[in-house]
């Protein structure tokens, strides 16, 4: 039997490291596209938890500015070496995309389900942006969960960041990995009690 499309797409999925991002990185339609297609996610009580932030031109370098601020704020003692890296981390990718999670508490839908389904989100982003011929990568870091760097983000209270997708073009072919062994992850339960 042939091995579906669906299938093969998922199984040829590599992260491209950040740093291996290059120009050109999707254009407006086609990154909608990409939303569009994320976006399809199992979604309990249709809360849709979840919203988008674009980061690409002069806001890449705005953000590395913020971050480096951010780092010597939290620690004067940091060093150059440090700071730079922070000042570059969102300097590869044309365009990253912050995935915000639109939490609701109190929701008869638990937030670990709304969590679930904002991560469903960063995946399928990934797998669309494979599918429209770009690399892709899903970082988090301190800065996902940094009070400051939310708040200049414009989140608000019930609102966190599930990753920051950084998409362009791969500059490099991305080799496979060892992969897990989903018959030794498999266990039967065949009913039974006490």
């Amino acid at each position: 039997m042939p091995t579906p499309t669906l299938l093969q797409a998922l199984d040829q999925r590599r992260s491209v490291p950040s740093r291996q991002l290059r120009e050109p990185g999707p254009d407006t339609s086609t990154l909608l596209q990409m939303l569009r297609s994320a976006s399809r996610v199992p979604d309990h009580g249709r809360l849709v938890p979840f919203r988008f932030i674009r980061i690409q031109g002069d806001a890449r370098a705005a953000m590395g500015e913020l971050l480096a601020r951010r780092t010597l704020q939290k620690d004067p003692s940091a060093s150059a070496s440090a700071v730079e890296k922070e000042r570059g981390r969102f300097a590869s990718a044309p365009v990253i995309v912050a995935v915000v999670a639109r939490l609701q508490p109190g929701h008869k839908v638990p937030l670990e389900e709304q969590w679930l389904t904002v991560g469903s989100v960063c995946f399928a982003l990934l797998q669309a942006a494979q599918a429209c011929g770009f690399g892709a990568q899903w970082l988090t870091g301190w800065a996902a969960t940094d009070p400051v760097v939310c708040t200049e983000l414009g989140l608000g209270p019930d609102e966190r960041i599930a990753g920051f997708i950084h998409i362009g073009t791969a500059a490099m072919q991305m080799p496979e990995r060892e992969r897990p062994d989903p018959a030794a992850l498999l266990s039967d339960w065949v009913g039974g009690g006490a």
